[in-house]
């Protein structure tokens, strides 16, 4: 027997939470047609960009996540404003975070950050030769820290845990797959 779509039958926002909101949705199941409750996380589509020197240097950034209450190590990346190209968000996010000027952006693709969940997409991106040109430019509840680190030393950060973020490890894979050493 093949798997079929659910059909949604009713759908509501339940909580409003700044960057994204809550929404409970009623399906009812292909097999028997009886209603279940499910619940849908909404926000903008998210954009990320890996910059590289000249040098071969990564830049990432370091900041404190109140998710998980600890710094991590990642990659500029952020909210595509409405209306924003996400190229032009992952651009804006680097020269924000890191004060890295990219001039253009290579895509590494598009993926669902967890379909179970979430409604958006992240967009992903490589920036070679990029520039310190400006200081950092952080929001009031956001400070980044910029960390360069050598091309061939970014898949032990992977491996070793230091980068733990789930889409930032995924496009670090890729890039470092369909990029690193040429």
């Amino acid at each position: 027997m093949a798997v079929k779509d659910w059909r949604e039958v009713a759908r509501e926002q339940v909580a409003d939470c700044r960057v994204f909101s809550v929404e409970r949705s009623i399906a009812e199941s292909p097999v028997d047609g009886s209603p279940h409750t499910f619940y849908r996380i909404h926000s903008g589509s998210w954009a990320q960009i890996v910059p590289v020197t000249k040098e071969h240097e990564v830049v990432l950034v370091r900041q404190y996540r109140h998710g998980a209450s600890k710094m991590t190590l990642e990659i500029p990346a952020g909210l595509v404003d409405p209306g924003e190209d996400p190229e032009h968000a992952a651009l804006r996010e680097c020269l924000e975070e890191t004060g890295y000027r990219a001039r253009n952006a290579i895509s590494l693709g598009v993926v669902n950050p967890n379909p179970a969940l979430f409604a958006n997409r992240l967009y992903a991106y490589l920036a070679k030769d990029v520039v310190p040109e400006r200081a950092i430019q952080n929001t009031g509840t956001e400070q980044t820290e910029v960390v360069l680190v050598p091309t061939r030393g970014v898949a032990e950060l992977l491996l070793n845990g230091t980068i733990d973020h789930a889409l930032v490890i995924a496009t670090l894979w890729r890039y470092l797959h369909e990029f690193a050493g040429r």
